[in-house]
């Protein structure tokens, strides 16, 4: 999927507002002189507003990513892209990204 990269300084957030930072950055890609996210990288979710059992079944606490970049790898791994999906556990619900660099694109 076609899409401006992920870097860490990107606003990440769960469907319910809780903030996601990646675990793992990837230095080896720096865009705007911020690292890189590889898809492969599971991202830490905080402040999910979704409650927990048995009102739900919140908060998000982790993600982690199903899709990236096909033709532009780094270290042999795909990148984020701002159209990449990904799934948080234990709800079950998308990340969201709102605000990435918009220079450098991948697919």
């Amino acid at each position: 999927m076609p899409g401006f990269l992920v870097h860490v300084g990107a606003q990440v957030l769960c469907s319910h507002g809780g903030q996601a930072q990646p675990t793992v950055p990837n230095p080896r890609v720096l865009v705007s002189g911020q690292p890189t996210v590889l898809m492969t990288a599971p991202y830490v979710v905080a402040g999910c507003a979704l409650p927990p059992p048995p009102g739900a079944n919140g908060p998000c606490v982790t993600a982690q990513w199903l899709s990236g970049t096909t033709r532009v790898l780094s270290n042999g791994q795909p990148l984020l892209v701002q159209s990449s999906q990904a799934i948080c556990a234990p709800t079950g619900t998308p990340l969201l990204i709102l605000v990435t660099q918009t220079r450098v694109s991948g697919l």
